[in-house]
């Protein structure tokens, strides 16, 4: 039987949503002055820049920066996973990095603080704009199988107590001609029923701070926060193709997140299910 051709989504129209970010919104609603009791202590908007991780990764340098927040309209010179490349569209997408002290938690635990920062974007685009994101393990979010946002947490130090800086990119209007590649999409084009960035970057920002309160609230323990990841991955339950540092490949499919949040593949062979960490994989794709 011929089969039936993918609907054609309406073209995006980006001029009425590419309005700049409202830093004097988002700084009463999230930074501590008017509220003593939110989260952030900083927040700073800026027209362009390489990248917002690496402008934080130096800040943190400064003696008890903390909670502090930096957007760019526009970045030039960002960065993903293995170094790959990352550019942006101006006041296209919501491109934030967070700087944050994590006093008291096992370094084995770090790797938690990007899932955690996926959480946090997932519930975000739900609740503003209807969307149904899901996370691609370990922190890629999709809508439809295409990738809307991307996060990438760098340790800035580890004494006296570890400082990471977790950067995320959410794409929002971009059209499908300034999408960066086939596979990545926006949430205009996902058909979204609100595009304001800055209510977006708010509910992202103010859901990572709650997460992580929770988080150290809790003593560090995982068992919630892997909990709610589990809740929203989208890669649980699927047949996936693993390829691993030299080319070995793991095909199997991926049955749960452990407590480390390595994935965990039960073989096709059979064989005992095998846990994968972020580091150890190069590549994890979906197996029809």
């Amino acid at each position: 039987m011929p089969t039936e051709p993918e609907p054609q989504r309406p073209p995006v129209d980006p001029a009425p949503v590419r309005r700049e970010l409202d830093a004097a919104r988002l700084r009463a609603a999230l930074v501590r002055g008017a509220d003593p009791d939110a989260f952030y202590r900083r927040l700073d908007v800026v027209t362009e820049t390489a990248s917002t991780n690496a402008d934080l990764l130096a800040a943190a340098r400064e003696p008890g920066a903390d909670r502090r927040v930096l957007l760019a309209e526009f970045q030039h010179g960002g960065r993903g996973r293995h170094s790959r490349g990352w550019a942006g569209v101006p006041r296209a997408q919501v491109i934030v990095s967070v700087l944050l002290r994590m006093p008291g938690i096992d370094l084995a635990d770090l790797g938690w603080l990007p899932l955690l920062a996926g959480i946090a974007t997932v519930d975000a685009i739900r609740s503003v704009t209807g969307v149904d994101a899901e996370l691609k393990w370990p922190n890629d979010v999709l809508v439809e199988g295409r990738k809307v946002a991307g996060i990438l947490a760098e340790v800035a130090g580890t004494h006296p107590e570890p400082v990471v800086v977790v950067g995320i990119g959410l794409n929002v209007s971009l059209t499908e001609d300034e999408l960066p590649v086939p596979t990545a999409t926006s949430l205009a084009l996902a058909g979204a029923t609100e595009l304001d960035r800055t209510a977006l970057a708010e509910a992202l920002l103010r859901e990572l701070g709650r997460r992580w309160e929770q988080w150290y609230v809790a003593g560090w323990d995982v068992a919630g926060l892997a909990a709610a990841y589990r809740d929203r991955c989208g890669t649980l339950g699927r047949r996936v193709r693993a390829v691993l540092p030299g080319d070995t490949e793991l095909h199997g499919v991926a049955v749960d997140i452990d407590e480390q949040g390595r994935i965990v593949i039960t073989p096709d062979d059979g064989g005992e299910p095998i846990a994968v960490s972020a580091g150890d994989i190069t590549h994890l794709r979906p197996v029809s």
